[in-house]
């Protein structure tokens, strides 16, 4: 039996997006997102026992979006290929495949670029600075895929039932479409880097900016926007900044003090009708600490 929908225009659910029983059918227009990279050495490490099982996880995110979000819209996944004790592993294609069979649309794929000064974790290149041969080329990934699908045909005549509010708040600045790039399929995003003293120590985030540029391009003013793993926090913050409406699912609930302080929840707003509400589930776990541990234990993603 499915629970009482909540009328809070932000919910946060700790527990596990494959269940997401409390969200409406169709109630969703716009979902941001970034899973949890497969078994990350300074992220995730051994979060998942083998990859079948980070496959299935995948699978059945999509078909739970399937049902929640609403007709034509978009779910964008933030995701790159992964490298793990030698061997990549190509999340990518495994995602891409799992929506297309899901019966979304595969509609584009965006290339997030990285400065060059920001390689997080291993310069992989100076293999072949050792070995100036053949066979040693190994290069240092600045690079990540949003990768956007579709639930079917978008009605474009739907704009005509909007109101001018909902219109005038979601109109596109062609300034910044065309001085940031955004007619091309490749940005350029400095990343969040998760260091010592930030809010987003030990956890991988991605930056404000790509939230943004998502939900501005792929949402109306007021509309409902999901992250099936909310982490810090960052497509929630971001959608509040621009008038729409969030809904985040979160499985560690040792993330709780973080997202409330990046949404700035019990502090001084200048807006005071935010109404946020925490639910934690059955199923909510505590991750943080121990993938902490293991992350500090990490030698080299080699």
């Amino acid at each position: 039996m499915r629970k009482k929908i909540s009328d809070s225009d932000y919910r946060i659910y700790f527990g596990s997006a494959q269940h997401m029983d409390e969200i409406k059918d169709g109630e969703v227009s716009l979902v941001v997102s970034s899973p949890p990279y497969f078994n990350a050495p300074f992220d995730y490490p051994d979060l998942f026992k083998n990859y079948s099982e980070y496959l299935k996880l995948l699978e059945n995110l999509a078909k739970q979006l399937r049902r929640i979000v609403a007709e034509g819209r978009i779910v964008a996944i933030v995701t790159d290929d992964m490298l793990v004790k030698g061997a990549k592993f190509p999340i990518v294609a495994d995602t891409t495949r799992a929506f297309v069979d899901a019966d979304f649309k595969y509609r584009e794929r965006i290339t997030w670029l990285k400065p060059k000064g920001y390689v997080r974790i291993s310069r992989r290149s100076g293999v072949l600075l050792q070995h100036p041969y053949p066979m040693y080329y190994y290069p240092d990934n600045i690079q990540e895929s949003i990768l956007i699908f579709q639930n079917g045909d978008y009605t474009y005549k739907e704009r005509k039932v909007l109101s001018k509010k909902m219109l005038e708040k979601s109109r596109i600045d062609l300034k910044e479409y065309n001085s940031d790039d955004l007619y091309l399929n490749t940005w350029n995003v400095t990343n969040v880097l998760p260091l010592k003293g930030r809010l987003e120590e030990g956890i991988a985030a991605f930056p404000d900016e790509i939230a943004r540029r998502l939900i501005m391009l792929y949402s109306y003013y007021g509309e409902t926007v999901l992250d099936p793993f909310l982490g810090s926090g960052t497509t929630l913050k971001v959608a509040m900044e621009i008038g729409r409406k969030g809904i985040g699912y979160e499985l560690d609930l040792e993330l709780q003090s973080i997202i409330k302080k990046k949404l700035k929840v019990g502090q001084n707003r200048l807006d005071k009708n935010f109404n946020v509400e925490f639910v934690v589930k059955k199923d909510a776990k505590k991750l943080r600490t121990e993938l902490n541990k293991k992350v500090g234990m990490q030698k080299s993603v080699t």
